[in-house]
């Protein structure tokens, strides 16, 4: 991704706004009415915000990593066992230590972060390796042993790889491929800790414009990187010469017809091999206000060495053949359901805004937000924390424990994206009420421009309430965002006006639920959540 140059968003703004056009590739026929229903998948494989794929294979298990931005903790690795169920197992970052943006202490570090990064497994030592730069300063490498973590930080290496893949060669030589325009290749030490060399491999056509998110790979003594055009094509490179090329281009795909209605065109992902033989291309499709949802496609190559994306009728399928791969050990975790915060840890399908002052929250049986920010802004709000919104449509309800809440507190459940809605409990000269609040806004430089306004309320009684957010993220058009409340759990009455959950691309991430208590006089007071549930129609 990149966020200053011109081409970048003129081109993201073509993509986003045309959903026409075919690419060069094998056809598969049209899904007919005799076909199994259990043999197939449908595109989107996760209907959640996970974009700017990398995706392995590690014996029978697939991994696949993400960027998450300012959310913490950081690139949440993902596994399958099928390449089209999906559970979040991890994430490589524990917590944004980039400097003190990331903690919403003095400064914000919203859409900077944990840009498009790589994750790859080094058999020599039975490692995963996280690489990702940070703020165009320098990147940084985690590894861990199991993906569930726990990770820590290899090294710090002083050139920033922008959008890098990391390969791990079959001589267990480690490399990386990146670049915006100017594609590069360096050479780890054998330690992973250090830079030994690097060169200049590519330079992009300006018929092409900008290439960027690399992913490397070395396959039948070739090695390829495969980069994205942003936001509508994918393009490859080729050297049959070593990893510092020459390299030859051949684009992949172009304007291509995308699997989500009024999304954008699929493109920067990974390419995957399965345990027959058989190879995917696993993109993520621009489908805002919810954000950047995974899709996936068989490919074939050529008999000179060129990656095909299989077609359905001249687009990206909605469906496709199941891939064929053995029997799964086991069920993945669903990423919708009901959490009620049991043990003593979130689990990962969790993600702070900004990093969390950990002496401000707790987890067991239930999560106890305790408030760790005065302020009247959200976005300046530490403790905030975000669940992905599940597509096309669905509702996040949570039962919350107001009773220990002070007076200035603030608390309740987000629709929180740069502009945002929500509906919580006001606390006030010893008074509750239950509001809707909207019209929280930033610039396009995450400048707070509005801190919200009061548009609906209610008396509140006793010390819980249910609170529900419904959100359609549909791509193609705002859309709307509803909310509600209940007293008992099951009725539940609408409060405030629809909310119009905006769809522009620039804030890279989608909008998420989020659960929050910030203070606006003093600190002390707290709320307790005894259940999550994202629920779909």
């Amino acid at each position: 991704m990149d966020l200053s140059c011109p081409h970048h968003y003129l081109s993201r703004r073509r993509a986003l706004t045309a959903a026409t056009g075919l690419a060069a590739g094998a056809v598969l026929p049209a899904a007919g009415p005799s076909d199994a229903a259990a043999a197939q998948y449908t595109n989107p494989v996760i209907w959640q915000d996970f974009a700017d794929i990398d995706v392995i294979r590690v014996g029978d298990t697939y991994y696949a990593s993400a960027s998450t931005m300012h959310y913490s903790p950081g690139a949440p690795v993902l596994r399958s066992y099928d390449l089209v169920n999906w559970e979040i197992a991890g994430h490589s970052v524990p917590v944004l230590d980039f400097g003190a943006k990331y903690d919403l202490n003095g400064a914000r570090g919203y859409v900077r972060g944990i840009w498009a990064s790589s994750l790859a497994y080094r058999p020599s030592n039975r490692t995963f390796y996280w690489l990702g730069q940070i703020d165009f300063a320098r990147t940084y490498i985690y590894t861990a042993t199991t993906v569930e973590g726990p990770w820590s930080r290899l090294t710090t290496i002083s050139t920033p790889y922008y959008d890098a893949g990391l390969l791990v060669d079959s001589d267990d030589t480690v490399y990386v491929a990146y670049g915006n325009t100017t594609i590069s290749v360096a050479q780890l030490s054998p330690d992973g800790r250090s830079e030994v060399r690097t060169q200049q491999v590519f330079t992009t056509p300006s018929s092409v414009g900008t290439l960027e998110g690399a992913r490397f790979y070395k396959i039948n003594g070739q090695y390829y990187i495969f980069l994205t055009r942003p936001a509508n094509g994918q393009y490859i490179l080729k050297s049959s010469s070593g990893p510092f090329g020459p390299y030859t281009m051949r684009q992949v795909l172009l304007d291509l017809r995308g699997p989500i209605p009024g999304g954008g065109v699929p493109h920067q992902g990974g390419l995957v091999r399965t345990q027959s033989g058989a190879w995917y291309y696993l993109a993520f499709v621009d489908a805002y206000p919810g954000g950047r949802m995974p899709a996936l496609a068989p490919v074939t190559w050529t008999s000179d060495g060129w990656p095909v994306v299989q077609l359905v009728n001249g687009a990206w399928g909605t469906t496709y053949p199941s891939p064929a791969v053995p029997t799964p050990p086991r069920q993945v975790t669903p990423m919708t359901g009901v959490d009620t915060f049991d043990g003593t840890t979130l689990k990962p399908r969790w993600e702070w805004n900004h990093n969390p002052d950990n002496s401000k929250w707790s987890v067991n049986n239930g999560l106890t937000l305790r408030t760790a920010t005065v302020t009247n802004d959200l976005y300046w709000a530490r403790n905030t924390l975000t669940h992905r919104i599940q597509g096309p449509t669905s509702a996040a309800t949570v039962h919350l424990d107001h009773s220990a809440m002070r007076d200035g507190d603030r608390a309740g459940l987000a629709l929180l994206r740069d502009s945002s809605a929500w509906i919580g409990v006001k606390r006030d000269g010893g008074m509750t009420r239950v509001v809707m609040v909207n019209g929280l806004t930033m610039d396009s430089n995450w400048n707070t421009t509005g801190t919200g306004t009061e548009v609906a309320s209610v008396a509140a009684s006793g010390g819980r309430v249910w609170l529900r957010a419904s959100a359609d993220i549909r791509p193609g058009a705002p859309r709307p965002g509803t909310f509600s409340y209940s007293t008992d759990g099951i009725t539940f009455t609408r409060l405030g006006p629809a909310f119009s959950m905006g769809n522009d691309w620039r804030f890279f991430m989608g909008y998420r639920f989020a659960l929050f208590n910030h203070a606006t006089q003093a600190l002390g007071g707290a709320v307790h959540v005894t259940r999550f549930e994202l629920s779909t129609p």
